[in-house]
C-alpha cells in the first residue's frame, strides 16, 4: 500500500476520538486549529474547534477562510452540520478559499469541531479567520491578533519536525489526539459527570 495512503488512512482512523470533544465542555478558550506545529507539503489531519462563550446561547454557524497557500483536500463528515464551500478551480487546481458550515446547535461551555485533510505548501505561520454566529445573531470574529480576546488561529508550518518523515508525523498525531482526550476525561471527571456526552 502507498505510504501516502497509509498515512491518509491513519489520520482519518484519530478523527473518532477528535469528534468525540464536540459535546465536550471547551477546554480551550479561543479558536484553535490543530496541529499547531506541522509539516509542510504534507497532507495530514487538522482539527478547527471554535468554543460556545456566550451564556444560554448556541453556535449556528462558523465560518472559515484558509490563508493563501494553506490548501484544503477534503473534509470528515460533521453530523448536524451542513457545509458549503466558496471556491476555484476544479480537478487537482481547486482552491478552497472559504468553508461555511451551517445548522448546528452548540450550546455555552462546549466546542464546535470541523476536521479536514490539509496541506500547507511552505514553511511559515499560516494565520486563519475564523467567523462564529450565535443563535441571536451576534458574531464574534476570531482574526485579531494573539494579544487579544479574539485571537485568529494560527498554525506553524516546518520543513522537518526532526527527521522522523512519516514515523513522526503519526507520533505528534496520536499524542495530540491522546492528549485532547485526557483533558476531555479530566474535564467531564471535575464536572462530576453532570453533562453528557452525545
Amino acid at each position: 500500500m502507498h505510504v501516502k495512503t497509509v498515512r491518509v488512512r491513519a489520520l482519518f482512523g484519530l478523527a473518532t476520538a477528535t469528534a468525540a470533544l464536540a459535546a465536550v465542555p471547551s477546554v480551550w478558550a479561543h479558536a484553535e486549529i490543530s496541529p499547531p506545529v506541522t509539516k509542510s507539503k504534507a497532507l495530514q489531519l487538522f482539527t478547527l474547534a471554535v468554543p460556545t462563550e456566550k451564556e444560554s446561547l448556541t453556535t449556528t454557524k462558523i465560518e472559515l477562510t484558509p490563508p493563501s497557500g494553506f490548501g484544503i483536500d477534503s473534509f470528515v463528515p460533521e453530523t448536524g452540520w451542513k457545509r458549503q464551500l466558496q471556491q476555484t478551480g476544479s480537478g487537482e487546481n481547486t482552491v478552497i478559499q472559504k468553508v461555511t458550515w451551517t445548522g448546528g446547535s452548540v450550546p455555552t461551555g462546549e466546542d464546535s469541531v470541523f476536521q479536514f485533510l490539509a496541506s500547507p505548501d511552505s514553511s511559515k505561520t499560516y494565520t486563519f479567520k475564523v467567523r462564529q454566529t450565535y443563535s441571536d445573531g451576534s458574531v464574534v470574529d476570531w482574526s485579531g491578533p494573539e494579544s487579544s480576546d479574539t485571537p485568529a488561529p494560527r498554525i506553524d508550518a516546518k520543513s522537518s519536525l526532526g527527521g522522523g518523515g512519516g514515523s513522526t508525523l503519526a507520533i505528534i498525531a496520536l499524542v495530540v489526539g491522546g492528549v485532547g482526550v485526557a483533558l476531555a476525561a479530566v474535564s467531564l471527571a471535575t464536572q462530576g459527570g453532570s453533562r453528557p456526552v452525545a
